[in-house]
């Protein structure tokens, strides 16, 4: 098969449509967005009609993505690491269902918080729900993991996830495909209550999954990707997960190292392997992205009191990426260079894009908001979240998806009246809908401003749930139609928006403005698409 040339994300897509994919489930979230575009625009998935449309939220992805499983297809779910947080119900669960058609669910983690609001590592939910778990080290072992898990989730009934980091998903090199698999037949679960979650079918279900436990072990022990690398120098042993691997292979050759090392690239870990290498070293040391999880079940896993060295013990940062930098310090027991990049690099601040909407509704709710002061307006994660910087200052929290609206809620049941909602559609679509239904039954004394660019601009301009339904699905959670307004955020309309906002703060009830004007850079793309059209007709 032929060699290509993809990033992270594009080499695990490829991966699931050579393995026969039926379809993709997915939420935009920085960096796992390119797998479920490129699926999008792949040529076989159109020939092969794998569904590859974006869901509401990673909820929804993740339980549609399980009923095709329960339909006997192969099904991938795609989200980042936050994203497992609003999946969780769904996903915990799918272990004690099983699955019937292969199911992968891939989390992008970000550690460092690159663009997100935590680095929690996803190797936790894998050991949580207790099923397998892959974390690949190159763009190579992507692939064939990915193929793999498949093959893995079927054979063993349960749901397999693929863990991958921001560089890795962001980062390319070469690829050698495998022979593309035919998508399975339509099939029905050959027991029929294996996915009825009443008690005393979860019981039994649940004690096959702690059956299952050895042989993940075993397969993590014999399948190849976990390995030890044997070296001259056993006063130290380097356990090396994911995609540490690269680190450490690029430290040891810039200090002539030869410490014996053991690849951990899939989970749950194994034991016998582990304890067999460390046996044979004098002191150990844990390389790995994100938490300290093997470091931690290390003290559960060995007999001996053998020193270990981590991020726990302070050899290595407990917080942020690992680095070439980071791991040589470690090694040459010598304490990383702390100078700061913004001692070379002149910061430059995120904004919001010149002429971007957003910005004329802060302006207009600064202006309407001065008699109040501050610390009333609750905002949300998108593009919009930029106004918490200057020059606009316009906004006080940024938690999670959809908690905007539910903590102004929470604030004016304190007494804080009026409080402020900005969240913007493609989020209040995904999380904002139900926290606006229980502003909806205590009439809250709470404005929401929906700021609707009719696109999710932050992960680059997927299509928004809500588009061009934002006021029926208010009404239809029962918004008062004189306090349904709609304005249009424009310099040269600022007065009327200030207004229109200080007349709703006024009102001692519920009432939502909604903000509308395409995003400028998504009118950008849609004037240049257009104008090649034109030139070809």
């Amino acid at each position: 098969m032929e060699k290509m040339l993809l990033l992270g994300d594009e080499a695990l897509a490829q991966a699931a449509l050579d393995a026969g994919l039926s379809g993709c489930y997915a939420y935009p979230g920085t960096p796992s967005t390119e797998i479920m575009e490129y699926i999008q625009n792949s040529r076989e998935a159109a020939k092969r009609d794998v569904h590859r449309r974006w869901s509401t939220n990673e909820k929804t992805a993740m339980e549609a993505a399980l009923g095709m499983s329960y339909a006997g297809k192969r099904a991938l779910v795609c989200m980042k690491h936050v994203g497992l947080n609003v999946a969780a119900d769904a996903f915990i669960n799918s272990a004690i269902t099983g699955v019937n058609g292969g199911l992968v669910v891939t989390v992008a983690d970000d550690p460092s918080m690159h663009s997100s609001q935590n680095e929690q590592d996803s190797r936790f939910y894998g050991k949580f729900a207790m099923i397998p778990v892959f974390e690949p080290s190159n763009q190579q072992e992507v692939y064939d993991m990915t193929r793999d898990a498949f093959d893995m989730s079927e054979k063993y009934m349960v749901p397999v996830m693929m863990r991958i980091t921001t560089r890795m998903a962001h980062s390319r090199a070469g690829v050698k495909r495998k022979a593309v698999r035919e998508m399975n037949s339509l099939k029905l679960p050959g027991d029929m209550k294996q996915f009825i979650l009443l008690p005393s079918i979860a019981k039994n279900r649940y004690k096959g999954l702690i059956a299952s436990q050895e042989h993940f072990i075993e397969e993590a022990e014999k399948m190849g990707y976990n390995r030890i690398i044997n070296g001259k120098d056993n006063k130290l042993g380097i356990i090396a997960c994911g995609l540490a691997n690269n680190y450490l292979n690029e430290s040891m050759r810039e200090l002539r190292l030869d410490y014996p090392v053991l690849k951990i690239t899939q989970y749950p870990l194994p034991v016998d392997m582990i304890r067999s290498f460390v046996e044979q070293n004098e002191e150990i040391m844990v390389l790995e992205e994100g938490y300290p999880i093997v470091e931690e079940s290390l003290t559960g896993i060995l007999r001996s009191e053998k020193k270990i060295h981590g991020r726990l013990n302070g050899s290595l940062p407990r917080d942020g990426e690992l680095n070439t930098e980071f791991v040589s310090a470690a090694l040459d027991n010598n304490q990383p260079d702390e100078k700061e990049l913004s001692s070379i690099v002149a910061n430059r601040p995120p904004a919001l894009c010149p002429g971007c909407g957003h910005t004329d509704v802060y302006l207009a709710l600064n202006k309407a908001m001065e008699k109040y002061g501050k610390g009333r307006v609750f905002s949300d994660i998108g593009c919009y979240t930029l106004g918490a910087l200057p020059p606009l200052n316009a906004i006080d929290t940024c938690v999670d998806m959809g908690a905007s609206v539910t903590m102004a809620v929470g604030a004016s049941d304190a007494g804080l009246v009026p409080s402020v909602s900005v969240i913007g559609d493609s989020t209040f679509t995904h999380s904002g809908m139900t926290g606006l239904l229980d502003a909806v039954n205590k009439n809250s004394p709470i404005c929401l401003i929906i700021s609707d660019n009719s696109t999710t601009a932050m992960t680059g301009g997927q299509d928004s749930a809500g588009m061009g339904s934002i006021e029926d699905i208010c009404k239809g959670l029962g918004v008062d139609p004189e306090h349904l307004r709609v304005i249009i955020p424009l310099r040269k309309n600022h007065e009327i928006n200030t207004k229109v906002i200080e007349e709703e703060l006024e009102y001692k009830g519920l009432s939502v403005i909604i903000a509308r004007r395409e995003c400028v850079q998504q009118a950008v793309k849609i004037k240049k698409i257009n104008a090649k059209v034109a030139e070809k007709t």
